[in-house]
């Protein structure tokens, strides 16, 4: 195993590439006053698109990625990417953080600093974390997996190895999406290791079997699955796809600029707090440099292949294969369907609990002070 610097560094003929495909867009039609009741709107898209060929800079965002410290470490045959930012404390906890889809590592810019010099931005030193913030194997700068296999539990001990490479025998976990998934395999299958397990996303199906087919029918269960089949019923498209064909996906969206933006912005304005209106909560900027890394490194196709791989394997918790290190959830109101209490403990052993004003899916993008500080409450005790 061995770790290396790394920089961004996007060749020009990528983006002169990108903007030739940008100006030969074939756009569908549209039903007149459908707005996004179909999928992404052709005029949002037409318009973003505009801006991403005339008004986008790419090199600026590159430049401010490459302002946090990054790295490359061969683990496996794999060159995992991930940021790595020491506390500035008189004791950092060492902190994994984990994205999922469709974000990236670029989704805890915002709270790498908060995390790591709490005391800069009106928290206390005591408080500080070194934050590790991995992209997932197939995601941005992260190679892609060859061969099957790569799961949540996979991942889980991808990351364990990580932070021995680091110098960390013992550390925290933090994600939502995929991440939460990733930080409850650490749990399951590393519990001497984990300090605690910070998550702001939990998939029910890992508590209801597996699968929403074989959910148990008990009282508690009941009104939640209810919530979740609807869910799934009327979003989950997108799941079902990746999880059976993402390759037949991937022809598509690795070949169209635009069709990969119109795939991925979808879910940014349906899984955020932003009443419908995408840009309230992320700027064009900031949802073009997510699309871009996708773009630049070709990786969307195995982004979802996680999807697949996880149908295959799905993460099963119960009340005899439960996730035992001390867990918080911080529940963002505009996620998708959170379990119940009484349902997560069966799975998880749940030390705090807590509802949050505001905020939907990517917490660290659209709140990151109200995430930062939860997540600090919920170590200090455990440090």
């Amino acid at each position: 195993m061995s770790i290396e610097k790394f920089s961004i560094v996007v060749p020009d003929s990528v983006l002169d590439d990108l903007r030739r495909r940008l100006d030969a867009t074939r756009w569908p039609d549209e039903i007149e006053g459908a707005g996004w009741d179909y999928g992404t709107s052709l005029g949002y898209l037409q318009s973003l698109s505009s801006y991403w060929r005339s008004g986008y800079d790419w090199r600026r965002q590159e430049a401010a990625l490459n302002g946090l410290p990054q790295f490359r470490a061969a683990l496996d045959g794999l060159n995992i990417h991930f940021v790595h930012v020491r506390g500035n404390g008189p004791s950092p906890l060492p902190l994994i953080m984990t994205h999922g889809w469709p974000g990236s590592f670029m989704e805890m810019t915002k709270i790498i600093p908060l995390l790591a010099d709490p005391a800069a931005h009106g928290g206390s030193a005591a408080d500080a974390f070194d934050v590790v913030v991995p992209s997932l194997p197939g995601y941005g700068f992260s190679d892609a997996p060859r061969i099957s296999g790569m799961n949540a539990n996979a991942i889980a001990a991808l990351w364990a190895r990580l932070m021995t490479l680091l110098g960390y025998e013992k550390f925290a976990a933090q994600g939502g999406d995929w991440g939460a998934a990733v930080s409850s395999a650490l749990g399951l299958d590393h519990p001497e290791r984990m300090i605690g397990i910070h998550l702001n996303f939990m998939a029910g199906r890992f508590l209801l079997g597996g699968s929403l087919d074989n959910a148990p029918a008990d009282a508690v269960a009941a009104d939640y699955l209810r919530q979740l089949r609807a869910w799934w019923n009327r979003d989950g498209g997108y799941n079902h796809i990746q999880s059976t064909r993402p390759q037949t996906l991937g022809y598509g969206l690795t070949d169209s600029p635009v069709g990969l933006a119109g795939w991925i912005i979808e879910h940014f304005r349906g899984w955020s707090d932003c009443d419908g209106d995408i840009e309230r909560v992320f700027t064009r900027d900031e949802l073009l440099t997510n699309v871009m890394i996708y773009w630049v490194t070709r990786n969307i196709t195995a982004s979802t292949r996680l999807y697949f791989e996880s149908r295959e394997k799905p993460l099963s918790l119960s009340a005899d294969h439960r996730v035992t290190p001390p867990v918080a959830l911080a529940l963002f109101p505009k996620e998708i369907p959170l379990p119940p209490r009484a349902l997560a403990e069966r799975g998880y052993n749940i030390v705090r609990w807590t509802p949050m004003p505001r905020g939907g899916h990517f917490a660290a993008m659209e709140q990151p002070a109200l995430l930062a500080e939860d997540i600090r409450a919920f170590f200090r005790g455990l440090r």
